[in-house]
């Protein structure tokens, strides 16, 4: 009886502290404590340690259901939920494997939306804005593929009125705006996600369309082959709330 109280404790207290790693491992890259692959590992662990955790007290709750142990029991299914978090919380990461390996995503694939103010601040990013025509290409049938939703904005505002709503819509939606350039009808941000504190960048481009306007966006990682659908959501986004 008290060896299960123990094991019972003990994986409460595993849980526990497989959350606090989960935590510290993503914050601790974003705040340059810990280099990424450091932090990649920690959640790892997290999300391993978690499973491990919860089948351990799966088959406890089981057996303690056998003998009446209501406490354990209750303790047990606690150690269940926590430690399927670390799991649920990286869950969006693991779609990496069901979308292209891109981080590039634009509205118009043949001349997408240049970047200005932007690029200086990506001097050290391992994601560049260039690309050769092959590997151009090859991004485009990706994107095509796996984003044919991904379409200009037709917008029956004049240019500076659109361009306006355009970096009020990127504000409201938490992105930091770099620059805004009327004469260029472009409006560049940036989006730091929660986890790892990865940035993304995105351009607005609003050019005339007869008595209204067109918008194309570009949104690109700075870090990671693919964005795991994060660039074509914030598209989408903006799209539905201009």
């Amino acid at each position: 009886m008290q060896e299960t109280k123990t094991s019972t404790r003990l994986l409460l207290v595993s849980a526990v502290v497989l959350i606090v790693i989960l935590v510290t491992g993503p914050l601790g890259y974003r705040s340059g404590w810990v280099e990424l692959m450091p932090s990649f590992g920690s959640v790892l662990v997290a999300v391993l340690g978690g499973l491990l955790v919860f089948v351990t007290a799966a088959v406890m709750a089981i057996m303690a259901a056998r003998q009446a142990l209501a406490t354990d029991r209750n303790w047990l299914l606690v150690s269940m939920v926590i430690g399927l978090i670390p799991a649920g919380a990286m869950a969006p990461y693991l779609l990496a494997a069901s979308v292209p390996a891109i981080h590039d995503i634009s509205t118009d694939t043949v001349h997408p939306p240049q970047f200005s103010a932007v690029v200086s601040l990506r001097h050290d990013a391992p994601n560049s804005l260039e690309y050769s025509q092959t590997e151009l290409a090859a991004l485009v049938a990706a994107q095509k593929s796996a984003y044919p939703d991904v379409q200009p904005i037709d917008s029956d505002l004049a240019v500076a009125e659109a361009l306006m709503r355009a970096e009020q819509v990127l504000r409201e939606q938490g992105l930091e705006i770099v620059a805004a350039n009327a004469g260029a009808g472009t409006v560049e941000a940036t989006d730091t996600t929660f986890w790892f504190g990865f940035k993304d960048d995105i351009v607005v481009r609003v050019t005339a369309r007869g008595n209204g306007s067109r918008l194309d966006l570009r949104s690109v990682s700075r870090v990671g082959q693919s964005d795991i659908g994060a660039n074509a959501a914030r598209i989408r986004r903006f799209r539905g709330a201009f």
